[in-house]
């Protein structure tokens, strides 16, 4: 997402002038004094980029840490380092992401179980090419397939003590309609290359997350890497449509094997990088807001359209429906919302903060509540997406009712899908629609049944949940000492340069990560691949042109593979 105004990007270093900066030391002796250094900092996690010499209160809100270099070396892992700046790497990563974008492993809201309904299919012919494109990881790795589809791969550590990394990705896409395949520049699943970008359904949600986990693993093995830590990589086959057969069977393999927090951490798709204030953040997904759809019913009595009532079922459904789009949730910042720690970002390193917000800053809580609201009221004005980081929302996404045209509707149906601010709970989007469709009710002589499981009445409004999903819990993001926030901070800096700045952010929709967080509270949805003359973009996902660029695929590889090698260095269990 772009976060307030578009600015001009500032292009981060090369990820080769990085790698130089640590690895051209040219004696042993600087070597030595180097590998000291990294190890009396451990891993660089108590530096912090204090924006030139200032100390300010502002500053410490939002400490950054110095670029993360795995400090294990060999020539092979040189030799893999060096490989990623080639051509052929580039040009062999194109042709594998391009085979999985080719296979339409689409997910269908309508599928039936797995095994009966063939839809399901896609996903063997996806395993294969994994299994054929990625040979080392298939014949180092142990893979499991979960509820059949699930694919879940284990990197066993030489320390059993250490808890696992855990990587995902999801196997399946959005369909592409048939209605809009012709509004396509390329057809959406030819994977074709342009020059810069590679294009289809799952260039950019989320197979090239798949491809570059299983292509980093591939490069590391192939390098002799030996982990210490356990290595774990989790790809379920239905996010698109909620991930209950997928990630829902896979965490529960992985929490009953490993325990309860009993990884140290979990990558999983979500945020990227966005330009604002005159800075380049790298935003991770630290949480992700709740979600309640609510069907709403309204009986009312039926008969001949010629002699209709004052108000038709639909008139009173539709008089609901205004009452609840005339009561928005209001902007409201919760102690643990993790875009209070973001606007301090801005407020201590950016130079185009707005001055509208930086009044309101630092935020003490919980001792200025009033403070608080201006904030939220002051950075609603920035627009919906950013109003929507910490409200909860609400669409009346469908409604139906009525056969015929000279019968009156005896059922009509609303559903109101409403995603919920972080510090809010589901039941508080219950009862404000109670009392709301208890005032319409009153007015026209309804029941209203709220929330349960009675059988609907006749002249009643009745209140359904479908589905619900509590706030997620907000990932811990501090990098005193070693933590796993440090480790992803400092990765990402080593890899795009320091100007890069590293600030907690949130899902306004939800990821398979919904499935696991009894395995651990270190989880991040974070798409590490980055192009600077690109900038942040959407590439289409879920809609036609879906596309990624080149650059950023080729860094997102880069990216797994020091994650990987910097989380097993790292000073923590």
């Amino acid at each position: 997402m772009v976060l307030f105004e578009k600015e001009t990007l500032l292009p981060p270093p090369r990820a080769a002038a990085v790698r130089s900066r640590w690895r051209s030391v040219g004696t042993l002796v600087r070597n030595a004094i180097v590998l000291a250094v990294i190890l009396k900092t451990s891993f660089a996690f108590y530096q912090r980029w204090t924006a030139g010499e200032d100390s300010s209160a502002s500053v410490v809100k939002c400490p950054q840490v110095g670029p993360l270099v795995p400090g294990q070396e060999s020539p092979a892992l040189s030799k893999m380092e060096d490989y990623f700046q080639s051509d052929k790497f580039r040009n062999e990563t194109i042709k594998r992401l391009a085979g999985a974008i080719r296979i339409p492993t689409q997910s269908y809201d309508d599928l039936g179980p797995v095994g009966e309904d063939s839809r399901w299919d896609t996903m063997y012919d996806l395993a294969d090419y994994l299994k054929s494109t990625f040979p080392l990881v298939h014949s180092t790795l142990a893979l499991e397939k979960v509820n059949t589809h699930g694919l879940l791969y284990t990197w066993k550590g030489t320390d059993a003590s250490l808890r696992p990394t855990v990587l995902m990705a999801h196997q399946d896409v959005v369909p592409v309609a048939e209605a809009t395949i012709d509004q396509w520049t390329h057809p959406p699943y030819s994977g074709y290359f342009d020059g810069k970008y590679i294009w289809g359904r799952g260039s950019a949600d989320c197979k090239n997350n798949l491809i570059g986990i299983l292509e980093a693993i591939e490069l590391l093995v192939g390098a002799g890497f030996e982990p210490k830590r356990t290595i774990i990589l989790s790809f379920g086959f239905d996010e698109e449509i909620s991930g209950r057969q997928g990630a829902g069977h896979l965490s529960g393999v992985l929490i009953d094997r490993y325990g309860k927090d009993g990884a140290a951490v979990i990558i999983d798709e979500g945020g990227g990088m966005a330009d604002s204030w005159g800075s380049t953040f790298a935003l991770p997904g630290v949480a992700e807001k709740g979600y309640i759809d609510v069907e709403i019913i309204v009986r009312m009595p039926g008969g001949h359209s010629s002699i209709p009532p004052t108000h038709s079922g639909i008139g009173v459904a539709s008089e609901l429906v205004t009452l609840i789009e005339a009561h928005p949730y209001e902007p409201h910042f919760h102690a643990e919302n993790p875009l209070l720690g973001l606007l301090e970002c801005g407020n201590a390193y950016s130079p185009e903060f707005p001055s509208s917000l930086k009044k309101h800053l630092p935020w003490k809580e919980p001792s200025c509540p009033a403070k608080k609201d201006k904030l939220a009221l002051e950075a609603a004005k920035q627009g919906d997406e950013v109003k929507y980081l910490f409200t909860t929302s609400l669409a009346v996404d469908v409604i139906s009712g009525g056969v015929k045209n000279n019968a009156l509707p005896e059922r009509t149906r609303v559903l109101v899908n409403h995603r919920v601010n972080i510090g809010d709970k589901v039941s508080e989007v219950q009862a404000k629609l109670v009392h709301l469709a208890h005032r319409v009710a009153a007015k026209h002589n309804l029941t209203v049944q709220a929330f349960n499981d009675e059988s609907e009445i006749p002249s009643s409004i009745k209140l359904n949940s479908v589905q619900s999903l509590e706030p997620a819990p907000v990932t811990p993001t501090s990098v005193d000492g070693v933590t796993p926030f440090g480790v992803l901070s400092g990765t990402t800096r080593a890899l795009y340069g320091e100007s890069i700045l590293i600030g907690p952010a949130l899902m306004t929709g939800n990821t398979d990560t919904r499935y696991y967080w009894d395995l651990t509270r270190h989880i991040f949805r974070y798409d590490p691949g980055y192009d600077p003359e690109v900038g942040f973009s959407l590439g289409g996902i879920h809609t036609v042109n879906e596309k990624l660029s080149v650059v950023a695929h080729t860094a997102g590889v880069q990216w797994y593979s020091l994650f990987i090698r910097n989380m097993d260095e790292a000073d923590l269990a």
